[in-house]
């Protein structure tokens, strides 16, 4: 007996040979079709939730409502207010804004949830945030709290508490400390030097020439991984700096350079010093010699005897041992206050003064011209050899005892 005959098994040959089957398409399709969440809870939520949705005594629009009530709630402080938007409840919901509204009606009439009334921005005058609460039965119910926890009567004054404080101060403290950590943090500390947000007054200049405040910080970020100051960079190359077509593309340059600013500020401020320091005494110069002018003055030992001009553009100095005296102009004052200020002139007295000027000089011995200082030199040289030469004529014939006595020599004949 022949099972499979030609006449029944060759079906093979009238089936299409580019078939092609479409199993994986339609698979991928139905599971872009039934994707949902696939967030992980923790498990008291988890558990919580699907008690709120077991819960038979309500319908189930305030079951689910409930359930998405469940899963945004903190579940460390299950009494605090529910810090959450509309669209997210539906949207856990899945249900419309109506009928969502509808369902807190009912979660409020069964004693589960408790709405303050709502708030007002006491500046603006405006209508603020309604938070929803979960009452004792809710967390009790969920498995949030313990049945021991705390009385009905504790939980409902503090809920009134906090309503009346809410009232009193509308949004003075945020009631919700999910994120305390991270948004409601002191911004601006006792502690910090400078406000934030405020550029240093070195740093000022550079908004003129179209910088904002913040690109200015990035670039002292900038410079401080570069090792460098941005005020020392600004301030050693300020006169180019505003002169630029491009100050912006020019300072990031100079912040990458190997240049030592800091070295260059410096020096540029001891020029300036060193500049102030030369004028202040220049102009203290110029003022003492309007009230030196007229005056005499004497040095500490007496040898020199000086005359300020009545201009004080010149003074005159008589040396002791000098015939003649010296006039000095120009830029004699600085030298003659120091030495002023210093001790070494002093002013001479008013009589003495009046006697100097009414008493002519003593005139000194005129010495002969020829005779000059070497000149003398050599004849008192002279003079000592000559008598050297006596005392050793002199010795050769005498003897000197150890009484300082003098005798006869003994090679004397």
């Amino acid at each position: 007996m022949h099972i499979a005959q030609l006449s029944v098994a060759g079906e093979v040959k009238t089936r299409p040979q580019d078939f092609k089957s479409t199993v994986d398409n339609e698979d991928q399709q139905a599971l872009d079709e039934y994707a949902c969440d696939r967030s992980n809870l923790p498990w008291i939520i988890f558990r919580a939730a699907h008690r709120a949705n077991h819960v038979s005594a309500l319908p189930a629009r305030a079951r689910a409502v409930l359930a998405a009530l469940a899963r945004t709630v903190d579940a460390g402080r299950p009494f605090a207010a529910i810090f959450a938007r509309r669209e997210l409840l539906t949207g856990r919901a899945l249900q419309s804004m109506r009928t969502f509204y509808r369902s807190l009606d009912d979660l409020e009439s069964e004693g589960f949830i408790t709405r303050p009334p709502q708030s007002r921005y006491g500046g603006a005058g405006l209508f603020g945030r309604a938070y929803i609460h979960l009452t004792r039965k809710a967390a009790a119910l969920l498995g949030l709290v313990e049945p021991s926890m705390q009385s009905d009567e504790a939980i409902t004054r503090s809920q009134d508490g906090d309503v009346r404080s809410a009232a009193a101060t509308p949004l003075a403290l945020p009631s919700v400390t999910v994120a305390d950590g991270a948004i409601y943090k002191d911004l601006s500390p006792s502690t910090q030097k400078r406000q934030p947000g405020r550029l240093p007054p070195d740093l000022d200049r550079l908004c003129t020439l179209g910088f904002r405040e913040f690109l200015v910080f990035k670039l002292m970020r900038e410079a401080r991984s570069q090792g460098k100051r941005l005020s020392d960079v600004v301030e050693a190359t300020w006169e180019h700096l505003r002169l630029a077509k491009h100050p912006i593309s020019y300072l990031r340059t100079l912040l990458r350079a190997p240049v030592d600013f800091a070295h260059r500020v410096r020096t540029k401020q001891q020029d300036i010093v060193e500049r102030e320091t030369v004028s202040a005494h220049q102009a203290h110069v110029q003022r003492e010699t309007r009230t030196l002018a007229g005056r005499a003055f004497v040095s500490h030992d007496g040898l020199r005897h000086y005359v300020v001009a009545d201009d004080a553009k010149s003074i005159t100095v008589n040396h002791r041992d000098e015939a003649h005296p010296r006039v000095h102009a120009g830029a004699w004052a600085s030298d003659f206050i120091a030495a002023l200020d210093a001790g070494r002139i002093v002013p001479v007295d008013a009589a003495a003064t009046e006697s100097h000027d009414h008493r002519p000089m003593p005139a000194l011995e005129p010495r002969p011209s020829n005779e000059t200082a070497p000149a003398r030199h050599a004849l008192r040289n002279l003079d000592a050899l000559k008598r050297l030469l006596r005392l050793k004529q002199a010795g050769e014939g005498t003897t000197w005892g150890m009484n300082g006595e003098a005798g006869p020599s003994p090679n004397a004949a």
